[in-house]
């Protein structure tokens, strides 16, 4: 899949092993809580300073130094590989003029090598080189010149390369390539097409015999077009690494705010406050979260009950045996700040993850913590669920409850998938069959039961997975599964868009037939498609009342450029792609993604972080502004007093009455998907509908249904457990500024 030098071809030497603080630390640290935050800061500082090369494939500038210790290799096998490995370094380290410099002067050498070695190394060069160029390109004017079109495929306007020597380049590159190395090959075409459309010279100035013609990349023409607001907010200062996304009113003021991570240990979590005047202001500092570093996801959830959601930061993902990180639990003080409480909640452990999921398992009022751990037969780590002791701590009873998953796992989700009022669980599994947990009640201790039913159900596949949710897309009141698959190219995004068949592994939809088995609907959905998804989401966009989703797609290698995708649930029947005309296409790597109304306008705009993990592959995030549409909407906040205070899980029904017949909207209160946490609240389009006649909403830890009428289109409702009427809330909405500042881009 990535195209990597081999290392042990000129390394005499192993890279240095640092020791670890790590066995000499766990037992041993302060446990005072008012103390936690700090040590787990130090902790964090410890495992960056000391990470090892050798196993971190990621710590690209820690190789790049070590490489450059070393003397080059006298035999000529042994000096080409040794610096195209570290020109291959350099480019993932963000030394993108070191690496041209240094690629360039091999090429000459090797074009005065024998021919062994020109054919053995002079291709996989062209290849570091063009990518090393179209990399520049994108620096001098992406990111450095950053506009809100930037990166937006196909790219026009604002995007096009006003500094165009690293696209002109890369093209000279890539065609040369095609011509004498890789006649046909996809993925350098794909390439080559990117590297033209950046100088606006797509199409015309595309050589035919390699043209991907720009009416394959047309899409629906009526969706309006969102606009990406990040760097007139205050979102666009800060360039960052994959990374998971949260919007949530943090504060209780009526405002969303944004939290922000970067998967690197060296990179501070961010927390944006919204200010209500269009902008955000930076509150990392103020907030207690100084030293809070990395995080390749974020989920969020009021543990304690306290009326404030909290933060759940996990770590370590894709680092294997580099991987052995510990994970956050932020708790909010309610006061504008956060205490790491991870060591005294009892959740402290040692395992590469970026997957887990809030819910109240055993129906007990209080949120229990499935956490999904990366495990590989010479590296185990079983999945861990804990349980809510109700006193801020949590116990793991993965074994008891049956949950000892010892999988590669990277989704998890939980809804309840068979109507039975217990949350079950869908486990997405790299390079193996996925995981339903069907939740078959407690046992007399409260510890809940699962029991693995996918062969059953179903839905074992994809084989390779990732991103995955559960959702009502079709409105029938059972609950759905998402999950895509996890292998694709360039090639595999060229040919699609060609209409020729792919390699790629293709996601799955999953409608649910109410007696515990499933049908893949995905074809007749218009769904199979390349989706090599990462971050994502789902979220309504033009308040159609139907469930439309957000894909943010690529892997680690920096040649994985492909648009990541949009798609609207048309009636709940198929979904159309509106990537190109809602302006979505953005081709750097997409990770968290999360939906919400951030100016209170009832129409959802979407936050994603942006960046890859190659330390050098970063950028900003982007906050794409909903333009609104004529659809009326509902927004409903709960609160419970027998169950969880926000009310994850709770399940509604909304009885519409639209163009003189009733329509029937279902919902269920989540954070969405596995990558990506939008706001605890059910914001709900309601199409043409001018009148609501009934909602109905099911508290499951006190099997309670209430029934309500009499409520008002266009307005933010708060509903409390076991109260007759629900609450009418006011809020102020805003414009997004539109005023560009000066950015002090920082990283």
């Amino acid at each position: 899949m990535m195209k990597y030098y081999q290392l042990h071809l000129f390394i005499i030497a192993p890279f240095l092993i640092l020791t670890s603080i790590l066995s000499c630390s766990r037992d041993s640290e302060v446990t005072l809580e008012s103390d936690e935050t700090s040590i787990m800061a130090t902790r964090l500082d410890n495992l960056n300073r000391n990470s090892d090369p050798q196993f971190n494939h990621f710590a690209n500038q820690k190789r790049v130094e070590y490489l450059t210790t070393l003397s080059t290799p006298d035999t000529p096998a042994e000096r080409f590989t040794y610096k195209g490995t570290l020109g291959q370094e350099m480019i993932y380290a963000g030394q993108t003029d070191e690496a041209i410099t240094l690629l360039e002067s091999l090429l000459k050498e090797l074009e005065n090598s024998s021919a062994e070695y020109r054919d053995q190394f002079t291709e996989n060069t062209l290849d570091l080189l063009a990518l090393a160029w179209l990399r520049l390109g994108e620096q001098q004017n992406c990111i450095i010149n950053h506009s809100a079109e930037s990166c937006l495929f196909p790219i026009q306007g604002e995007g096009i390369h006003t500094l165009v020597e690293g696209s002109e380049k890369a093209i000279e590159l890539y065609e040369k390539l095609l011509s004498d190395w890789r006649p046909g090959d996809m993925e350098t075409i794909w390439l080559l097409n990117i590297a033209y459309m950046t100088l606006g010279n797509h199409p015309g100035a595309v050589p035919e015999e390699w043209l991907i013609s720009a009416e394959h990349f047309e899409d629906s023409e009526s969706f309006p077009r969102f606009r990406d607001v990040a760097p007139t907010v205050g979102l666009a200062d800060y360039m960052a690494l994959s990374g998971g996304s949260i919007t949530e009113d943090f504060t209780n003021n009526g405002l969303i705010d944004i939290v922000a991570s970067s998967w690197g240990l060296s990179d501070q979590l961010r927390y944006f406050e919204n200010s209500g005047d269009g902008k955000f202001v930076d509150r990392t500092e103020e907030a207690g979260l100084t030293g809070i570093t990395g995080g390749l996801n974020l989920i969020h959830a009021d543990f304690n009950n306290s009326g404030y959601k909290d933060v759940f930061v996990l770590r370590g993902a894709w680092l294997g045996q580099a991987g052995h990180h510990p994970n956050s639990l932020l708790r909010n003080n309610g006061d504008g700040t956060f205490t790491d409480v991870t060591k005294s909640a009892g959740l402290l452990s040692f395992h590469p993850t970026q997957t887990a999921v809030w819910a109240d398992f055993n129906n007990n009022g209080w949120l229990d913590l499935f956490i999904g751990n990366e495990s590989t037969p010479d590296d185990p780590h079983p999945s861990e669920l804990y349980l809510n002791n109700k006193d801020g701590t949590f116990r793991n009873v993965s074994l008891q409850a049956g949950v000892t998953v010892n999988q590669y796992v990277k989704g998890a989700v939980a809804g309840d998938l068979n109507n039975n009022g217990y949350s079950d669980l869908y486990l997405s599994v790299l390079d193996g069959n996925n995981i339903l947990l069907e939740n078959r009640g407690i046992n007399s201790q409260g510890v809940p039961l699962f029991m693995n039913t996918a062969d059953r159900a179903g839905v074992t596949e994809p084989y390779t997975s990732f991103p995955v949710w559960l959702w009502d897309f079709n409105n029938n009141g059972w609950l759905d599964i998402f999950v895509s698959g996890y292998y694709a190219n360039g090639a595999d995004v060229a040919n699609e868009y060609l209409g020729r068949s792919t390699e790629a592994v293709l996601p799955k939809l999953y409608k649910n037939n109410g007696d515990g088995t499933f049908t893949d609907v995905t074809e007749p959905a218009g769904l199979d498609k390349v989706m090599y998804a990462m971050g994502s989401n789902f979220g309504d966009l033009n308040n159609s009342g139907y469930l439309d989703f957000y894909v943010g797609t690529g892997d680690p290698d920096m040649r994985a450029l492909m648009p990541n995708r949009m798609f609207m649930n048309v009636n709940g029947e198929h979904f159309e792609e509106v990537t190109a005309a809602g302006g979505f296409g953005h081709l750097q790597k997409g990770h968290g993604v999360s939906f919400a109304d951030i100016n209170n306008n009832g129409h959802q705009d979407i936050f994603t972080v942006i960046g890859g993990a190659f330390e050098g592959d970063i950028y900003m995030n982007a906050l794409f502004e909903n333009p609104g549409n004529d659809h009326n909407w509902i927004i409903l906040k709960f609160e419970g007093e027998k169950s969880n205070r926000a009310g994850l899980g709770n399940r509604v029904k909304l009885v519409l009455e639209d163009a003189g017949s009733n329509r029937t909207i279902h919902r269920t209160v989540t954070t969405g998907g596995s990558f990506g946490s939008s706001a605890i609240q059910l914001e709900i389009g309601l199409g043409t509908a001018t009148r609501i006649d009934e909602l109905e909403v099911f508290w499951p830890a006190s099997e309670i249904r209430q029934t309500f009428t009499g409520l008002d289109i266009n307005q933010v409702y708060k509903i409390t457990e076991f109260s007759e009427e629900p609450e009418a809330i006011q809020r102020q909405s805003f414009e997004f500024s539109r005023e560009a500042e000066d950015h002090h881009v920082q990283h």
